[in-house]
């Protein structure tokens, strides 16, 4: 394996590719013109090809030196993300979720929480993955599952999977709500990756005659969707309260799902938690639903 440059001769090239000048790197290092200067020789030597161009008034990449700094300077904010999760801070509280959860009800609910605990730290990581307490760090995380969870994990019900279908008031104007089953077949539909479409229709016993939909990868997207007028969607009814309530979509059918995944907050056992987790954990609870 081709061994790695020196991580001093990385860095001095990563601070003077950013200021494209050695004194201003320097003076960022901590540490002499010369020293910068003589790191920077050092990887080229390394890699047998220049990265700078030496100007009277400064530095020029080179045209491999351009996308060399880029790769580096990303594997740098890489290293930085890494360790920032890892490193304990007191007060700081990092919560994985999906970017759903993320979109339709944690970053409206924010504000609050913010406002009640200014000394918590709070960081989102929205992402589809499963993350690991130990692996990325995270303090707690919002999953749709279902039991049974690891011996180690404490896992709350927050929200049932109670599946309604929405839409915008515009696309429905006119229609006496709540609409019946054949109404419902000719209205467009927007599909998320659930794909729960033909199991609601068979539960009101009829068809799809709208055509093909709109396919999103997301339930958020599908959402958007909705308030855009572009369709009805199927979606968590806990998700789509706010927007319900402010009148921005309507629940257009009276039947619904009762989905095999319901919403949990998933924690390490409380003698593992900090008291900045703890606090995050029982605001969590504070907002959940009635079957909390």
């Amino acid at each position: 394996m081709t061994s790695l440059p020196p991580l001093n001769a990385l860095r001095a090239f990563d601070a003077a590719g950013r200021h494209l000048n050695f004194r201003a790197a320097a003076d960022e290092m901590g540490v002499t013109q010369g020293a910068v200067a003589q790191q920077v020789r050092l990887l080229e030597a390394h890699l047998g090809i220049p990265l700078f161009e030496r100007l009277p008034k400064g530095l020029a990449f080179t045209a491999a030196g351009r996308g060399y700094h880029a790769r580096v300077t990303t594997a740098f904010a890489d290293l930085r993300s890494a360790t920032n999760i890892l490193k304990p801070e007191p007060g700081k509280v990092l919560v994985s979720v999906t970017p759903t959860f993320a979109a339709k009800w944690l970053i409206p609910n924010l504000p609050e929480f913010s406002a009640t605990h200014p000394e918590i730290d709070l960081r989102i990581l929205a992402t589809e993955k499963v993350s690991s307490f130990h692996g990325d760090g995270i303090d707690l995380a919002v999953r749709q599952a279902q039991p049974p969870f690891g011996a180690a994990i404490d896992a709350i019900r927050l929200f049932r999977q109670d599946i309604v279908a929405v839409a915008s008031p515009q696309l429905v104007e006119g229609l006496d709500l709540p609409i019946g089953a054949a109404t419902l077949s000719h209205l467009p539909k927007l599909h998320d990756a659930h794909d729960l479409w033909p199991r609601f229709l068979k539960a009101v016993n009829t068809e799809d005659r709208s055509g093909h939909g709109l396919h999103l990868s997301q339930t958020a997207l599908a959402i958007d969707a909705a308030l855009s007028g572009q369709g009805v969607a199927l979606v968590s009814k806990f998700l789509a309260a706010r927007d319900i309530s402010l009148g921005n979509l309507v629940q257009v059918s009276a039947e619904g799902l009762s989905g095999n995944q319901d919403f949990y907050l998933l924690a390490q056992r409380q003698s593992k938690r900090s008291p900045a987790t703890e606090v995050v954990l029982q605001w969590f609870l504070a907002k959940a639903g009635p079957d909390a």
